[in-house]
């Protein structure tokens, strides 16, 4: 799990976002609202929901691209649990929160590079027909 995790204010336009991920050089950030959790703004949502319809990133805010309500793991929750959240959800980063409060990110491909005896479980979710693309990119990567 990362523990230092990038939050930006939703009120922030899409340009300064993807600014400060290039930045930073991370596929998503977490946006906040009155300094509590309201978002996750990946990569894929500014693809989808700036570039591929030509939007102008100068104006659009990060609450109007991010993804909401956020889907979170609490700090207790089993690994194994958690992959099959993201699984379920369909959804490659997964915050984690202890007492609702934010205290790190975990991502597919974190679990796939560093947690080897998770594979089995991977693999078997993997197995599923409707496992999105951009999740078996991954699984495809890490898993020889």
């Amino acid at each position: 799990m990362v523990k230092d995790v990038i939050k930006i204010n939703e009120d922030v336009t899409i340009k300064e976002a993807a600014g400060l991920m290039n930045k930073y050089e991370i596929g998503c950030l977490i946006a906040v609202k009155k300094g509590k959790v309201s978002g996750i703004l990946t990569e894929r949502d500014l693809l989808k929901r700036v570039v591929a319809e030509s939007k102008d990133a100068s104006k659009l805010r990060v609450r109007d691209v991010m993804t909401s309500p956020l889907i979170v793991a609490e700090a207790k929750m089993d690994l194994g649990e958690a992959v099959k959240l993201m699984f379920h959800r369909k959804i490659k980063k997964l915050p984690v929160v202890e007492d609702k409060r934010l205290i790190g990110l975990v991502s597919l491909t974190d679990i796939a590079r560093f947690q080897p005896h998770m594979m089995g479980l991977i693999k078997l979710l993997v197995a599923n027909p409707t496992t999105p693309k951009s999740m078996q990119k991954v699984i495809d990567h890490y898993i020889v």
